[in-house]
């Protein structure tokens, strides 16, 4: 962090000296994805000057890892000619990604500016759901004939590659069916005359163009790989998916998950660059939900007023109630929408998370039950002198022990039903959850305490 703050010192005193000689040359010894950061903390009016100093290769990676917001600045402040050369220096899988991003005056622009064969590829790819496959896939891989020798491989391997975007793996097709792929390590260590048809592996895993992002990235995890070939409904190979871009999906659907569990629409822009009346438009109409759906809270409470002006005590422990409830829910909505999140728990296995889940309330509950009536004892009673009668106490922990059954009933089956019916599992996280759990554990309360004190 320390280095950083540094670097970033010494290019704004460069910048602001003119000296850009000396700023490209230290700007050409960092990662492209540090300039693009360093680019990204400069004044608008100095971005496109930095940018344009950049070596044209450099200028090229750098542009991709850029927030789009300073993308679009940069392309509207090129030239055509400027314009051409950075697309050129793109992979077709990043362009439909800045081209996804941008106003459609800035796509139309883009588009003027691409080869027609380009243009076409790009089309074709935004053809494709925003969420399937297909739309993060790049058609810049390797293709190789069965038939053909190591030696011929290689050969075609050194023709193609400056225009591909990995060549580690190479896939085999016949009539562009995928039927094999084979690893350059593979041919390496294969003999010169070898076949290919003889060392590639026939058992390839693959995804379906229309298929969900999201199994794509867990596809990556669990098998561990750097590129998964995409097919059509044929098994013809129409792209690849890259370990960065399954890498880009899973940090979009992890922030996507924990916006929703915390009650926010989820944005595409960074926090910092966000307006605050934007994160309000994002924030307030879930905080209006919530609140609204309190009011069932004040309606039981109003309901028992009468019980409550008998036995005041009962209000103070209201909120140990509903805050413990809450927690417990929450604990167990997260770790299933975890699961789920990773493949782990499936709509098929809602009764054994029940089954689970029930037994943890049981003994969470009990574990509960008894430090509060110990907390009661020597806290309440003792040192506040709340004299708590033994009746109140039984109420207050029999209370925790079906709440937090309660709640962790509702956390884990919450979710699972949602997605169901076809809903994200992370909306019914902790905010909506909460809510439910405090209603019902308001109910619990009172109904306990009607039975045992008699009401």
């Amino acid at each position: 962090m320390e280095r950083k703050e540094e670097m970033m010192a010494e290019v704004l005193e460069l910048v602001e000296a003119r000296a850009l000689v000396r700023l490209r040359n230290l700007l050409c010894e960092q990662n492209p994805a540090d300039v693009a950061e360093i680019i990204g903390e400069l004044k608008d009016k100095e971005i496109p000057l930095v940018f344009r100093i950049l070596p044209k290769d450099l200028a090229g990676d750098t542009f991709s890892y850029m927030e789009s917001d300073d993308r679009e600045l940069l392309i509207r402040s090129f030239s055509d000619v400027e314009l051409r050369e950075i697309l050129d220096e793109l992979w077709l899988d990043d362009t439909v990604d800045i081209i996804e991003e941008m106003p459609a005056n800035v796509v139309t622009r883009i588009l003027k500016n691409t080869d027609p064969a380009v243009r076409r590829q790009i089309n074709e790819l935004l053809k494709y759901p925003e969420d399937s496959a297909g739309s993060i896939m790049t058609v810049e891989y390797v293709s190789l004939r069965k038939d053909l020798t190591v030696a011929e491989c290689f050969n075609k391997i050194r023709r193609e590659s400056i225009n591909k975007e990995t060549v580690y793996n190479c896939y085999v097709t016949e009539k562009r069916k995928l039927i094999g792929i084979v690893s350059v390590k593979d041919l390496l260590m294969a003999d010169m005359d070898a076949v290919v048809s003889d060392i590639m592996e026939t058992n390839v895993i693959s995804v379906e163009a229309y298929e969900d992002k999201e199994v794509v990235a867990q596809t990556f995890t669990k098998y561990g790989m750097l590129a998964l070939p995409v097919v059509d409904k044929e098994g013809r190979i129409v792209g690849i998916v890259t370990v960065d871009d399954a890498m880009d999906v899973i940090e979009e659907e992890a922030t996507e998950d924990i916006e929703r569990m915390a009650a926010i629409t989820s944005t595409d822009k960074p926090y910092l660059k966000t307006g605050v009346f934007s994160i309000w438009l994002t924030r307030i109409p879930w905080l209006l939900l919530l609140m609204l759906s309190a009011t069932f809270t004040g309606i039981i409470i109003s309901s028992f007023e009468t019980a409550l002006s008998v036995f005041p005590v009962l209000i103070s422990f209201i909120p140990m109630l509903m805050g413990t409830g809450g927690n417990a829910g929450g604990q167990s909505s997260a770790t299933v929408i975890r699961g789920m999140a990773v493949g782990e728990i499936e709509l098929k296995d809602i009764l054994k998370v029940l089954w689970k889940e029930l037994r943890i309330a049981l003994l969470c509950g009990v574990t509960l039950a008894v430090v509060g009536y110990l907390k009661i004892i020597l806290i309440d009673n003792l040192l506040l002198n709340m004299n708590v009668s033994y009746s109140e106490m039984a109420v207050v922990s029999l209370t925790l022990v079906v709440t937090v059954f309660v709640a962790k009933l509702v956390g884990c089956s919450l979710p699972i039903l949602a997605k169901a019916v076809k809903l994200d599992p992370a909306v019914m996280a902790s905010p909506f959850i909460t809510t439910i759990v405090d209603v019902l554990s308001l109910i619990v309360y009172f109904f306990i305490a009607m039975r045992i004190l008699e009401i």
